[in-house]
């Protein structure tokens, strides 16, 4: 009897539980916190986009995601070597995004921009290889099957530049220049209508 006393007694010195405090008017609810839309969102809302200024907005989201490597290591490796390839030392850029690709062997920006300096090198074979890697590990990459169809292009090889053509079209409708390139390809390719 005493303990269900003391019982009632602590309840009552302890005031209303938690849950049923109310806000005060001054108060106000917890605003939602907004989540950045999916990759996946971001290349339907691409696909989509009615408008080339509309479209690079959202290019740009995509490229500032891929851009970041989820490591601080590889991020900094990666700017260093862009520094150096601003300074013409493709040598060193092509060091530094090797550390950055081992450090990272799944991002594929990593393996793209690498791409970039051995084309810079004219190494063809080295850019096509990081190319495919960048595709492989990121299939959507329109930037990556741009730059393949450039290569092959620059090596004649028209029906391969075209499908990586096609391929990143396919991603990204309004993309600059691409349907010209496209258009102008297609007759060598696939001949002309009569």
């Amino acid at each position: 009897m005493l303990l269900k006393a003391a019982l009632v007694a602590a309840f009552c010195v302890g005031g209303p539980p938690i849950a049923l405090a109310r806000p005060t008017p001054d108060e106000k609810p917890p605003e939602k916190v907004r989540t950045p839309p999916s990759l996946d969102d971001l290349y339907a809302r691409l696909k989509a986009a009615e408008d080339d200024a509309e479209a690079k907005g959202i290019a740009r989201l995509i490229e500032q995601r891929l851009g970041r490597s989820g490591s601080a290591t590889a991020d900094l490796l990666t700017e260093r070597a862009r520094q150096a390839m601003s300074g013409q030392d493709f040598p060193l850029a092509i060091e530094l995004l090797d550390r950055a690709t081992t450090l990272e062997p799944r991002w594929s920006e990593g393996w793209n921009r690498r791409a970039t300096v051995f084309w810079l090198l004219k190494d063809q074979d080295g850019a096509i290889a990081d190319l495919k890697r960048t595709l492989v590990i990121e299939p959507r990459h329109f930037e990556a099957w741009a730059a393949l169809g450039r290569i092959y292009l620059s090596m004649d090889e028209k029906v391969r530049a075209l499908e990586a053509f096609r391929r990143a079209a396919a991603l990204y409708p309004r993309m600059d220049k691409l349907q010209g390139a496209i258009d102008r390809l297609a007759p060598d390719v696939e001949g002309r209508d009569l």
